[in-house]
């Protein structure tokens, strides 16, 4: 093999082993990936879900069912893609801060068992979903896709920004895998890429593609800054609420620029 066919099938197999490790969708020969660098392409994990749910809010929308609706079923398969994988990450992370003793919390994020702020985390965020994107009337495709990348890029941040509070787990090789602020340019890059796409499909569109690389920027650095000030830094568990919770967050900000078009 030629050195171009050789990385394009390394770059296949990482972004299967992304895939495999970020969602629920079946990869063949899954226990032969390697998983040590999937933090690395997880932004562009993010785009493809974001794809997959645009693609069926838009055959929805084309079948006529109402926006709550579709809005609702939009949010149960994005749990469902993901394996609910960052939710359960919002719920532990939840229990572990409602704790007043703080050298407990790390142990509390580690029991399996959800409590009650979980439970509570859980709701408030889906329910903040469902509402943001029923506010949402134009260009649902495009604002999912974003906003499924933005949350990604956000776990990036807090990986190359913050501390690994643990000397193991699954988040100690995502720490491993983002070596510098450098690996955090490719998804930035299509992310920005995102919203010039924005404008070239309508130039009216200006003001809201750059506000929405702004805001999705802004909240990604915000959420993670926010966890790193509670705990003192990351675990695999505030991973996944960064991600959860940037995309749930970007979406009501999204509502306002929207209202005022």
């Amino acid at each position: 093999m030629t050195n171009k066919e050789l990385w394009g099938k390394q770059l296949l197999l990482d972004i299967s082993a992304s895939v495999a490790f970020y969602t629920s969708i079946p990869i063949p020969d899954v226990d032969k990936l390697d998983f040590r660098e999937v933090a690395r392409l997880v932004p562009q994990v993010g785009l493809m879900i974001g794809g997959i749910v645009g693609l069926l809010d838009a055959g929805m929308n084309y079948l006529g069912m109402p926006m709550l609706t579709r809005s609702a079923l939009v949010v149960a398969v994005w749990i469902a893609i993901t394996g609910g994988l960052h939710l359960d990450g919002v719920m532990d992370t939840a229990d572990g801060l409602a704790v007043g003793d703080k050298d407990r919390r790390l142990e509390v994020m580690a029991d399996s068992a959800t409590g009650a702020f979980g439970a509570m985390a859980a709701i408030v965020l889906v329910l903040l979903k469902t509402a943001a994107l029923t506010d949402i009337q134009e260009n649902r495709w495009l604002v999912l896709i974003a906003t499924c990348g933005w949350g990604r890029w956000g776990q990036q941040l807090a990986i190359a920004r913050y501390p690994y509070l643990k000397p193991t787990g699954k988040g100690a090789f995502h720490k491993a895998a983002i070596r510098s602020y450098k690996d955090l340019l490719p998804g930035l890059l299509l992310l920005v890429g995102l919203s010039g796409l924005q404008i070239l499909l309508d130039t009216k569109q200006l003001f809201f593609a750059i506000g929405l690389t702004l805001a999705g920027s802004a909240i990604a650095f915000l959420t993670g800054a926010w966890f790193e000030n509670k705990l003192g830094g990351h675990t695999g568990d505030t991973y996944g609420a960064v991600v959860e919770w940037t995309e749930a967050l970007l979406l009501c900000v999204l509502t306002v620029m929207k209202s005022g078009e």
